[in-house]
């Protein structure tokens, strides 16, 4: 492995970055958005440019679409055309005529403002919330960073407004990907939209089926070495890793969200797999399932408490839920021959999985709370490897659908879908929390 790896991505996701909350009174003004209620329309007019360089107008126009869409894919937001700008007098940030805003049906009203940083390459980017209808400010940022980290403010701003209404942070989440684009299949990771898709192993072997730790900063995966499929722990940002098993072949690692456990299959004792649980840091293996059946794909449970898995135990590949020990296992997919892949969504209320009907591969959405299915892609193709966005409103998931394996991202209810790779072929993903 290339060892600078690390210290690059440290240096490409924080220098130069420092955020401050700006010095104004925060007003107790809370909103919450659940399914089926409709988005908050937002208004995002053009940014301030308060700074004299080129690149200060650029960093405005650009911020601005990317927070744009940000919010406007969160499905919790509705941001409003261009168009309606046109019919209200220009923003003054200083003296707000929050009746404009709203005569445009707008509820929140988001300013934004852009000044020349203290040192060359260095911006000034302010972000300011307010509430229309109340004319209340909600809250504010202030970023100063490099020109060239511009997306990443970007982001962090959009994952404040939405913490500001009680959703998780969804815009600086990661994806880890498989990809052998380079000629080898090495672990990659890319932003929630597919931009800043970087390269993370540098090996001589097939790396495969990469997943998130807890807390974001490690990555267990499956490498091929040595003639066997090892699990190795990588910290991807310090270069670290840990080998936690390399007797028999070991796959399909998953942390528990609480950050204590990884659960593993692997046919370490008897030559059929077996799903493990370990620390989190790989120590103190412990078999969960004992039978002659193939047992694989663990997900965890929000709670950490339950486990998702794959088994053959009842003559088909079908979806079933054990507690986190091993114990009280119970069946839950029915009605079909093939069910892999379950993911947990991580509001717990549903199961992503990968069902075939007639030699065709379909990502499906089980509700548990009232047993319905919901199938999310309707292709002539192989679709595969479902994981959730860490606000449950998005999946990420491979097909083959254009020839080649890419990965794309769609809405829980199969809305919005967006390709998100295309250099080489990329499968196996897995979002961040």
């Amino acid at each position: 492995m290339n060892k600078q790896t690390p210290t690059k991505l440290i240096l490409a996701c924080a220098i130069l970055l420092v955020s401050t909350a700006i010095l104004y009174s925060q007003q107790d003004v809370v909103m919450s958005i659940k399914g089926g209620i409709p988005a908050i329309p937002v208004a995002i007019p053009d940014f301030i440019v308060n700074g004299s360089t080129s690149e200060a107008k650029s960093f405005a126009d650009t911020a601005r679409t990317i927070i744009t869409d940000n919010l406007r894919y969160s499905r919790v937001f509705n941001t409003l055309p261009n168009s309606y700008y046109s019919y209200i007098r220009p923003l003054d940030p200083k003296k707000i005529f929050f009746k404009d805003w709203e005569s445009i049906q707008a509820k929140l009203l988001f300013v934004g403002e852009v000044s020349d940083g203290e040192e060359a390459g260095q911006i000034l980017f302010e972000g300011k919330l307010f509430d229309v209808k109340s004319e209340k400010f909600i809250f504010g940022k202030r970023y100063q960073a490099q020109n060239n980290l511009i997306r990443l403010v970007a982001h962090r701003m959009s994952d404040e407004i939405m913490k500001m209404l009680g959703h998780p942070s969804l815009f600086t989440s990661k994806i880890v990907f498989i990809s052998n684009r380079d000629g080898n299949d090495e672990l990659y990771m890319m932003d929630y939209d597919g931009h800043n898709q970087n390269r993370i192993t540098f090996n001589t072997v097939k790396d495969y089926m990469p997943t998130w730790s807890a807390d974001g900063k490690s990555v267990a995966y499956t490498s091929y070495r040595q003639d066997r499929a090892g699990l190795y722990i990588l910290n991807i940002y310090e270069g670290k890793q840990i080998e936690v098993q390399n007797r028999g072949t070991n796959f399909g690692a998953t942390f528990s969200p609480d950050g204590k456990k990884i659960a593993f299959c692997s046919t370490l004792e008897e030559g059929n797999s077996e799903i493990y649980v370990a620390n989190s840091d790989g120590s103190n293996i412990k078999r969960l399932t004992f039978n002659k059946a193939i047992d694989t794909a663990p997900s965890w449970s929000p709670t950490s408490r339950e486990i998702a898995f794959t088994s053959d135990r009842g003559g088909t590949p079908q979806i079933y839920i054990m507690d986190a020990e091993g114990s009280n296992v119970r069946r839950v997919s029915f009605g079909g021959s093939y069910f892999d892949g379950p993911a947990w969504s991580p509001a717990g209320d549903m199961i992503a999985y990968v069902s075939r009907v007639d030699s065709v591969f379909d990502i499906y959405v089980l509700n548990l709370r009232t047993n319905q299915t919901i199938k999310l892609t309707e292709s002539n193709a192989r679709n595969e490897s479902p994981s959730w966005s860490p606000d449950g409103r998005h999946i990420v998931f491979s097909s083959n659908r254009i020839g080649t394996i890419q990965l794309y991202a769609t809405d829980y209810d199969g809305a919005n879908m967006r390709r998100l790779t295309s250099k080489g072929e990329n499968k196996l993903p897995d979002w961040s929390r």
